[in-house]
């Protein structure tokens, strides 16, 4: 008989219980924090035990098969709207009609490139979150929080890129390219969709940079000081990269890529400027809590 009661209150809190795991469980995955172990004594523990590092091979197949099927979906989807996408592409040379395809493939080479890169944008927030659980167990809290921040942030600056690529670049290449020597040039698909994809796709890249460098920063690799006074050979760098980039050799054009980046650079400063004090205070919390014990 004393035991009913308790039962009975066992009984009616098993909901709450049953809602309050999920987020009991969230915040294990959020504040985990594995045992501070060296890279010789990992190594040493995977020759000793390669059952080891079956396990992370096996968990990296099954992040990969699911980032291959997000991605098979998002491309199917994509396949439904590739049209819409051509022709929203083309509206800088007026829609998809001013397309002239001379080859029996050609359109059809087009509406895939055009379906695969789609999905493949589509599919890029959820494949940097498969690419975080992979590396999760591994990682500090403080890093884990880090890198939950950076995935949006990578894809926002890559839709950034991307943006930038069509409204501001396209328009001011096209007029050149189409009409250069007073040449009037008759666009293909295929050759259209490459130029104008793989100049977004190069943009959309490019705009990850600062990410890059707070990450880099962040492990202590590089540093803002450093950056700072590195300068000079870093906007000879980005000319170089801009020349590679741009589909154009004026310096016009050469000049609306190269202004983002010295502007993603500078910013990137700022940035390392943030995860170097963050470092450093996380280390020196560390030592504090070390010398405590």
């Amino acid at each position: 008989m004393p035991a009913r009661p308790s039962r009975l209150l066992h009984t009616l809190t098993a909901p709450l219980r049953w809602i309050s795991r999920p987020f009991k469980a969230l915040h294990h995955f959020l504040t985990y924090e594995p045992e501070d172990t060296s890279t010789m004594d990992v190594f040493a523990r995977t020759m000793e035990n390669p059952a080891v590092l079956v396990e992370h091979l096996e968990a990296l197949r099954r992040h990969l098969l699911r980032s291959v099927i997000a991605l098979m979906v998002t491309t199917a989807i994509s396949f439904v709207y590739a049209s819409r996408i051509i022709d929203w592409l083309a509206q800088p040379i007026g829609g998809i009609k001013a397309l002239q395809a001379i080859e029996v493939t050609e359109s059809i080479g087009a509406f895939m490139r055009v379906s695969l890169l789609s999905g493949f944008a589509l599919a890029l927030p959820y494949i940097g979150f498969e690419l975080f659980l992979f590396v999760n167990p591994g990682l500090r809290r403080r890093e884990r929080m880090i890198l939950l921040t950076t995935v949006p942030l990578a894809s926002l600056l890559f839709l950034t890129g991307l943006a930038f690529a069509y409204y501001v670049m396209l328009p001011a290449a096209l007029p050149f390219l189409l009409n250069f020597m007073g040449i009037t040039t008759r666009v293909r698909p295929s050759n259209y969709v490459r130029f104008v994809t793989g100049l977004m796709f190069w943009i959309g890249v490019s705009f990850q940079f600062p990410l890059v460098i707070y990450g880099l920063a962040a492990m202590g690799v590089v540093n803002a000081r450093g950056l700072f006074y590195g300068w000079r050979f870093a906007v000879v760098g980005i000319a170089v990269l801009a020349a590679v980039v741009t589909p154009t050799i004026d310096p016009v054009n050469m000049a609306l890529v190269m202004a983002p980046m010295i502007v993603l650079y500078f910013l990137s400063i700022v940035l390392a400027a943030f995860a170097g004090r963050g470092r450093r205070a996380g280390e020196e919390r560390a030592v504090r809590e070390a010398a405590s014990r």
